[in-house]
C-alpha cells in the first residue's frame, strides 16, 4: 500500500516522537530474523518543513525551569518566552503535520492568580494564533467577567498548542507530547488555582482517565495549585442548561481565591444569569 505524503508525515513525526521514549527497534512482518531500527526508516521531511526547522533555536540551559523555584514577577514574562522560543515551529507530534496554521502558546498575566486550561485551538484560534477567541472564547470571557475578573487579569493555555483536524480530541501521543509544555507554563506562572475546562484537561493535568462528573465539586492539586474541574465553554454552548452547575465550579475557585460573587449576580448562587450567552 502506498502512503499518501499527509501519511508519510505522520509517520515520521510517530517515529521521532517513540525515538524520543527510547523506543529503538521495530519488528518487520514476514521476517522475524530482521529487525528494523527507527534509524533505518527513511523520514520524507517537506523542503518548507526542513527549513522551519533548520532555524529553530537549539534548546538553552536556560529555558529550563526548575519546579521548586519561583521566579519574580518581573522574570516570568521573559521565562513564559523562553519557553515560547523553545516551541518554535514544533514538529514534534503529528498535529504539525495535519493542517494546523498557528501554534497558540498562550496569554495573559503572567503574574496571575488564576489560570484556565482548555483541550486544544480552534479554527479562529488557529487563525489568531490566540486562545479562546471563538464562539466559546466569548463564553469564558462572560464566565471570567462573572467572577469579577477581566481577561486580562488571568492566563489561558490548552493542553495542545496546535489544532487538532475538525477539533477532534487530541490522541494521547499529541497530548502527552505538548502537555510538557503546559506543565513548563503552570511552573512558570505559579497560580494559586487552575480552572481544568473540560474533560481533556482534566485527564492530562490528572493524570487521570476518571469521569468529569466524578472530578467536579471538589479541589485537586497540581504542581502546588489547586485544581477545580467544570464544564468546557464549547459544552456549554450545546447544552446552556448545565451553565448553573459551571457556575458552582466557578464559586468553588473563587473561594479559593477570596473573591465575593459579584454583586449583578443576586438572583442565587446557582444561577445560570452569572453566565451569559455568547
Amino acid at each position: 500500500m502506498s502512503l499518501t505524503p499527509e501519511m508519510q508525515q505522520a509517520l515520521a513525526a510517530r517515529l521521532r516522537y517513540y525515538r524520543d521514549l527510547g523506543v529503538g527497534e521495530f519488528y518487520r512482518r514476514g521476517n522475524p530474523e530482521r529487525n528494523v531500527s527507527c534509524s533505518e526508516i527513511p523520514e520524507p521531511v517537506p523542503e518548507d518543513l526542513m527549513s522551519r526547522t533548520q532555524a529553530r533555536p537549539a534548546p538553552a540551559a536556560e529555558l529550563f525551569v526548575d519546579a521548586t523555584e519561583v521566579l519574580s514577577p518581573e522574570k516570568r514574562a521573559d521565562a513564559l518566552r523562553l519557553v515560547q522560543q523553545e516551541i518554535g515551529e514544533c514538529t514534534r507530534c503529528p498535529l504539525a503535520f495535519l493542517g494546523r496554521h498557528t501554534i497558540v502558546f498562550g496569554e495573559g498575566d503572567p503574574n496571575a492568580r488564576l489560570l484556565f486550561v482548555g483541550e486544544g485551538p480552534g479554527a479562529d484560534e488557529d487563525m489568531q494564533g490566540r486562545p479562546f477567541v471563538g464562539r466559546a472564547g466569548q463564553l469564558l470571557n462572560n464566565m471570567i467577567s462573572a467572577m469579577g475578573l477581566k481577561r486580562e487579569q488571568v492566563y489561558i493555555a490548552n493542553v495542545v498548542k496546535c489544532r487538532p483536524p475538525q477539533n477532534r480530541t487530541p490522541e494521547p501521543v499529541e497530548a502527552t507530547t505538548c502537555s510538557q509544555f503546559l506543565f513548563r507554563q503552570i511552573d512558570i506562572l505559579r497560580p494559586e488555582v487552575i480552572v481544568a475546562l473540560g474533560a481533556t484537561a482534566a485527564t492530562y493535568l490528572l493524570n487521570s482517565k476518571s469521569a468529569l462528573g466524578g472530578l467536579r465539586g471538589r479541589l485537586h492539586e497540581v504542581r502546588g495549585a489547586k485544581l477545580v474541574v467544570t464544564y468546557h465553554p464549547a459544552y456549554l454552548l450545546r447544552d446552556p442548561r448545565q451553565k448553573k452547575e459551571a457556575w458552582k465550579d466557578l464559586q468553588l475557585a473563587m473561594a479559593e481565591l477570596g473573591l465575593s460573587v459579584p454583586k449583578r449576580s443576586n438572583e442565587s448562587n446557582s444561577s445560570p444569569g452569572a453566565l451569559p450567552e455568547a
